[in-house]
């Protein structure tokens, strides 16, 4: 099995295969508009407007397992953010990330890297903080909150997660080399 062997589900319920990114570079993140990292959506759309002629392609699954941050209907949520933010990635159903129903992509993304990516201290610390109030983590490996983001290169593989906590521009680096 790989990525690329996985349906999701648009806004609208439709079923698509992930096989429709084949050759691109996958940034997949789990996010909520009631969230304090919801600011990241600008500067995942400024990778987006960055990268995507180069082969990007940002993934975006609204989730409401933690602190039920994610409220409303996925097309609310959609709405919000390009209001809000401009964003012009590809933005899914809202999804479950652990537990007994979790999406099958977050399944396979987690089953390759077990742990976020945290640069310092101080944002280790908080991530500490933010794994005592996730009650959907219970396993190792699960996303701890929103905005946990995973980098799969253009043949399907997963390099990289990063923390909720960190911006995901601390990633840039890593989409270039992968472009």
């Amino acid at each position: 099995m790989n990525i690329y062997d996985l349906k999701v589900k648009t806004r609208s319920e439709d079923e698509v295969s992930l096989d429709i990114f084949k050759g691109k570079v996958l940034l997949v993140v789990n996010t909520a508009t009631g969230c304090g990292f919801t600011p990241q959506y600008e500067a995942l759309e400024d990778l987006y407007e960055k990268y995507h002629d180069k082969g990007l392609e940002i993934l975006d699954f609204p989730c409401d397992q933690f602190g039920h941050q994610a409220p409303g209907t996925d097309d609310e949520i959609h709405e919000f953010c390009t209001g809000k933010y401009q964003t012009q990635f590809d933005q899914f159903a809202k999804v479950e990330v652990n537990g007994d129903n979790e999406e099958p992509l977050f399944t396979y993304l987690k089953s390759f890297i077990k742990d976020d990516d945290i640069y310092g201290l101080k944002n280790k610390m908080a991530m500490k903080a933010v794994e005592k109030i996730s009650t959907s983590t219970k396993k190792e490996g699960d996303i701890k909150w929103n905005f946990t983001k995973f980098l799969v290169d253009r043949d399907g593989k997963v390099v990289y997660r990063l923390s909720p906590i960190e911006n995901p521009m601390k990633m840039e680096d890593k989409i270039l080399n992968l472009l």
